[in-house]
């Protein structure tokens, strides 16, 4: 099982549990906007590392910003696995061809 498999796992763990000992509960129990205000505020931070180009602190933002997707999906009941489905559908497409069958199904 890879870390973010893992991470999940836990995230999903974590619906049920005591906010009090549990950052991820704490989240959880803010409701779904919360947690997804929080991915927002990991992901500006993420922007401003990679602006700057400092390798290290861009990879704990990114660290941050992964989980913090996580969290949001399963605020909402997206899964890993869901995620990964919808990757895998669009493996071996181009990202122009992906682009435009979505703003073609948007009109």
């Amino acid at each position: 099982m890879s870390a973010i498999a893992r991470l999940a796992a836990t995230v999903e763990s974590r619906k049920g549990a005591d906010p009090e000992t549990s950052w991820t509960a704490k989240l959880f129990a803010k409701g779904p906007e919360k947690c997804a205000e929080k991915f927002g505020e990991e992901a500006i931070e993420a922007v401003i590392e990679a602006v700057r180009g400092d390798r290290a602190r861009l990879t704990a933002e990114a660290a941050d910003v992964v989980f913090h997707l996580l969290v949001m999906c399963a605020a909402r009941g997206v899964t890993l696995a869901d995620i990964e489905a919808e990757l895998t559908r669009r493996e071996g497409t181009s990202g122009l061809a992906e682009k435009a069958a979505r703003g073609a199904s948007a009109q």
